[in-house]
């Protein structure tokens, strides 16, 4: 599994403490960006992270990402836009773990000024140890979202 963090400015710190912790816990996480607590258009760093995963995805290496910005919002609204991203804002550890068992969410996105460091870890842990349960209902429901993306993507 490839896994990648990235943040703008907003969420700098947070996604630096991420880090460290990730790594201690044994996984290797590549940082994608922003390396300094200047200020960065957060659309550049979703789609910096949501290419690294679907470059990943292309190879058939299952890959997942952690983005971070101020609330969350603006880097997940960013993220979904590209095919094959499914990027969940979570603030609880239900929604971290149940993301990845019944919608096959990718991408976790944190808000920094709405959480705080020990929680986030604990969501980042509920994201990573979760896998898609591959039951029916849910393959039914993820091919749907599938279906809807490709008939909404643009080919030129």
């Amino acid at each position: 599994m490839l896994n990648f963090i990235a943040s703008d400015h907003a969420g700098y710190d947070l996604k630096s403490e991420l880090k460290t912790f990730l790594e201690s816990t044994g996984h290797a996480v590549e940082d994608v960006g922003t390396h300094e607590r200047s200020a960065v258009d957060y659309p550049d760093i979703a789609s910096a992270l949501a290419a690294k995963i679907q470059d990943a995805e292309k190879n058939n290496q299952p890959a997942k990402g952690i983005l971070i910005c101020g609330s969350g919002v603006g880097v997940s609204v960013a993220a979904n836009k590209f095919p094959g991203i499914r990027a969940g804002l979570c603030h609880d550890s239900y929604s971290a773990r149940q993301g990845v068992e019944h919608d096959d969410m990718n991408v976790l996105v944190l808000g920094a000024r709405i959480i705080g460091t020990e929680l986030a870890k604990v969501l980042v842990m509920n994201f990573f140890q979760a896998e898609f349960s591959n039951e029916p209902r849910h393959l039914r429901r993820l091919e749907k979202v599938i279906a809807i993306e490709n008939r909404n993507c643009k080919t030129e």
